[in-house]
């Protein structure tokens, strides 16, 4: 790609939104959402009814609504949301160690019968759930960043001249 490419590029970029990053964005809040329902739909005696879920659901909400916001803000070239996404996809990283991890080796006795409340399966769709949304999130937090950089360094260009 040439110097005069890269320009007529940049220069596109003031007039088109940031749809990958944004796209980005909503695929990690659909693959947060696949891994609240397969939680929350397991019936496993009373094993899940804890301040721990609670917490949970309170988090997928607030999840959903920045991760929401953020996918409009980088399809505006907004470089703060750049962090706020990458945040957010460490903390779907850590959410790992917390549910799926104590539920995988826990044993729930429903009628006098010990259940096994996550079985090997489930496990694995969850971590590939919550690894998928943080590598969405982590990847339009790095395009949206980069994007941010070479659009404010090509206004930096524009400045003086008339556009």
């Amino acid at each position: 790609m040439t110097n005069e490419d890269r320009q007529i590029q940049a220069d596109r970029m003031r007039f088109t939104k940031n749809t990958l990053s944004s796209n980005l964005a909503i695929l990690a809040i659909l693959f947060d959402v696949f891994y609240f329902v397969s939680i929350y739909r397991s019936d496993v005696g009373s094993y899940y009814y804890n301040i721990l879920i609670g917490a949970s659901i309170v988090y997928n909400l607030l999840f959903m609504l920045a991760v929401f916001l953020s996918s409009e803000g980088v399809k505006n070239y907004k470089e703060g949301y750049s962090w706020l996404l990458a945040v957010v996809g460490i903390l779907q990283i850590v959410r790992i160690f917390i549910i799926p991890a104590r539920a995988h080796g826990a044993v729930a006795v429903i009628g006098g019968v010990e259940t096994e409340v996550m079985g090997d399966g489930q496990y694995i769709r969850l971590i590939v759930f919550l690894l998928v949304s943080a590598a969405c999130l982590l990847a339009s937090a790095a395009i949206n960043y980069n994007k941010c950089r070479i659009l404010k360094e090509h206004m930096k260009t524009l400045e003086g001249k008339i556009v």
